[in-house]
């Protein structure tokens, strides 16, 4: 897919090193947009090293970090008019009798504060603007249990809302915010799930309609999509690429 509007587009994306970060990160590059990668894991030696990227290296669970990286890519490469809030932890499944008040709050400031405050940062330039691309990553863990434990069940389900209210709060000013709700995707953040005789994987295969994991390219495509002027009347809503693990 091709969208030559993003050539010279400034974008911002969280959780830049590994997996669906990683994968939108090459996109939108490929596309000639402008990109801020942020991760906390240093730039990976596969992302390429171009003007077009600026790399930071922050905690997006530490508000401080995460702004100081925000406002140190939008001095190089200028106010992003796309966000890719991407950034996740998952929790091991945890159920809430074995999850810790420390783990808890570890994975919502991962999962969802960023998102919040990824949000405050950018969006008044967007505002001055009247543009403005949010495109938040939920999971069928944000429309289903199971996805999850506890903590990573609250944060995606938190995700969604968060994002329907941002969208109808400022959509009349030129801001448009969706999700996407990720099944089965071959990331490093499921890696467990491969370990050894992969026998989760080949069960969460089995159980998906689609028998298979997807790439995290799939869902940068499904991205490039939704950021994209040709969903320009898409406003605040979920978007599942899951192999049709939700019809079930």
């Amino acid at each position: 897919m091709q969208f030559s509007e993003f050539k010279g587009q400034t974008v911002l994306i969280t959780g830049a090193a590994s997996g669906i970060g990683f994968a939108q990160t090459q996109a939108f590059l490929g596309q000639g947009a402008r990109v801020i990668a942020i991760d906390q894991q240093p730039q990976p030696d596969n992302l390429v090293t171009t003007t077009a990227l600026n790399y930071q290296v922050a905690d997006v669970s530490d508000e401080a970090a995460l702004t100081v990286a925000i406002k140190a890519g939008i001095a190089d490469l200028g106010r992003p008019t796309i966000v890719c809030n991407t950034a996740g932890q998952l929790d091991a499944y945890r159920p809430t009798l074995e999850t810790s008040l420390a783990q808890w709050q570890l994975i919502l400031a991962t999962d969802l504060t960023s998102q919040f405050i990824v949000t405050n940062t950018v969006l008044p330039g967007m505002l001055q603007e009247q543009h403005g691309v949010f495109v938040n990553m939920a999971s069928i863990a944000g429309l289903v249990a199971g996805g999850g434990g506890a903590a990573y069940t609250a944060a995606k389900h938190a995700i969604i809302g968060y994002t329907k209210q941002l969208d109808l709060d400022y959509a009349g000013q030129g801001i448009r915010a969706n999700c996407i709700a990720p099944g089965a995707i071959e990331t490093p953040m499921n890696a467990a799930d491969f370990e050894g005789d992969a026998k989760m994987a080949t069960w969460v295969a089995s159980e998906t309609p689609a028998k298979r994991w997807a790439q995290a390219s799939e869902v940068a495509d499904l991205t490039l999509f939704l950021a994209s002027r040709h969903a320009d009347y898409i406003h605040g809503t979920v978007t599942p690429i899951d192999g049709g693990w939700l019809e079930k």
